[in-house]
This record gives structure tokens, sequence and C-alpha cells, in this order.
């Protein structure tokens, strides 16, 4: 499984790559603003970060358009900033609709805001490069979240698509857990869910106990 970051904050995506091994960002308008920049010049520094690598970024188009046309044409100047970036639309039929016409002009597209395995399908059959099942805002709302992502994969490995899977809105590590033995190929979050996932209370403790037995052990022969 690949882990991605889900921020715009230069400073953190670079801890991520550098330190836990991540392989991709995904931001949002809400990540762009956060990072007190200009829309382009964030894209830009991300852009630098990532530049002869494999990683992606993915990157969202204007939430207010709702016209494919529009979305494609935003798209493909979006796109041309970097060769790692793939285009966020959204599961609306401009959306669905907008994936091929990308797809012509070699531009990836991550169809996001997916919150039905039927959702995900349609972008499957469009060509999607991923698609990004939101999780966290689901089950805020009392629905269950893992057999979505079990119905998305299954459906994928079904007929061969080659789209990834890349569970989003995720929240605590519980559900980074349960999206890799549910079989998705990635999952995003931002930097507490990561740090926090990544430690544990026990972990401290069990450290804490072994440093006290060392300091009272003779080091030399």
């Amino acid at each position: 499984m690949k882990f991605f970051l889900d921020s715009a904050i230069v400073s953190e995506i670079a801890h991520a790559f550098d330190v836990w091994g991540f392989e991709g960002v995904t931001t949002n308008p809400r990540h762009v603003q956060a990072s007190g920049k200009p829309f382009l010049a964030v894209l830009r520094e991300i852009a630098r970060l990532v530049e002869g690598t494999e990683r992606t970024v993915s990157v969202e188009v204007n939430p207010h358009h709702t016209d494919y046309r529009a979305m494609v044409d935003e798209g493909l100047r979006l796109a041309a900033l970097s060769p790692n970036f793939l285009i966020k639309l959204p599961a609306t039929e401009p959306g669905f609709r907008a994936i091929p016409l990308l797809a012509e002009h070699g531009v990836r597209v991550n169809l996001t805001l997916v919150f039905s395995a039927v959702q995900a399908l349609q972008a499957m059959r469009m060509g999607a490069t991923y698609v990004s099942p939101f999780i966290g805002w689901k089950e805020a709302n009392a629905e269950e979240t893992l057999r979505l992502i079990e119905e998305i994969v299954t459906i994928r490995d079904n007929y061969g698509f080659p789209t990834e899977v890349l569970v989003a809105a995720v929240r605590n590590g519980r559900q980074i857990a349960d999206a890799a033995v549910a079989g998705a190929d990635i999952v995003t979050a931002g930097f507490a869910v990561f740090q926090d996932a990544l430690a544990h209370p026990y972990t401290d403790m069990g450290l804490a106990r072994f440093a006290s037995f060392w300091d009272q052990t003779p080091y030399g022969d």
C-alpha cells in the first residue's frame, strides 16, 4: 500500500517524503487556503519537491465548474505545470465526462468525492487513474465504510480496471488499517493523522522501560 499526504503545506510534504517515504500528495482548496499562499504559487513549490520522481500530486479544479469543458480547460492548464500532476475532478456528470477528454491529452485524473460503489465503477469505466472514496465523512454520519472499500476493490478486480483505489478523508489509524485490510492501493490523510497513527503510547512506555534498564547496566567488559 502507498501512503499519500493530504496537504498543501510544503514543510509537511517534505517531511513526509524524506522521513516517512511517502509516495504522493493530495490537495484540495481547504489545504491550499491553509498554506497561506496563492493557489498557483503553492502548486509550483510542490511541483519542485516531486520533480524527477514517480510521486504524484492530485490537484483539484475550481469546484464552481459545472461545465465539463471548463473542467477540461483548467485541467489541461494545471497538468502543464508538472508531469507529476493528476487532476482531481468531482464525481458528477460533468466530472465523469471530462475524464476521457483529459486522457486524450495524456492527463491523468483522480475522481474525488466518491461516496458509492457505483460512482467508483463509473469513474473506472471512464478511465480514471485514481478513484477516491471518502470514508471519514461517511463514518461521521454513522455509515459503514469498510464494505464500501471492499466493494470498490472487488469491482475493480472483477473487471480488470487499471484504476487505483485511493481511500481519502481518513481520520485515524483504524481507518488506515481497515483500508489496507480491504485491499485499497493508497491511503491519503493529514499530517497529524499519520503522526498519531505511526505512534503508540505502549511504544513510548516500553522505550522508557528499556532506557531505564539500559541506564542501570554497565556498558563495558
